[in-house]
């Protein structure tokens, strides 16, 4: 499984993706669809159109990664929370989401968080 700092940031392109795309093809949806650095370090992660193949890229330090998963059986859950074709997720949520959990109308509970408005 992927390490993922708590300062990563995960998008998530809810648009199908053409999984035959390398890491050019891929870096030129990450400058199109979410206007974000593709070098500083976040997650960009892309679903087919079956929902049964994800590819996530992201910059290393020094390099491109991509990791991809395919499902032999059963799909990815879609999200609707944008209206924009792509949307912020957490590392819990991306975790969820790949092993099979339901994210759309899940609950959490209340826990603390510094919020970095009230910091500054």
């Amino acid at each position: 499984m992927i390490a993922i700092s708590p300062t990563t940031r995960i998008f998530v392109c809810t648009d199908a993706t053409d999984m035959r795309k390398g890491f050019c093809g891929l870096s030129g949806l990450v400058k199109a669809h979410f206007q974000i650095d593709l070098f500083s370090g976040h997650l960009f992660v892309f679903f087919n159109r079956r929902r049964d193949y994800v590819k996530v890229l992201a910059w290393d330090k020094d390099g491109l990664s991509i990791w991809s998963k395919r499902l032999e059986r059963g799909t990815f859950e879609k999200l609707t929370r944008s209206s924009d074709g792509d949307l912020e997720i957490d590392s819990a949520e991306l975790i969820m989401m790949l092993r099979g959990v339901q994210i759309e109308g899940t609950q959490r509970r209340k826990r603390y968080s510094i919020d970095t408005a009230k910091v500054a």
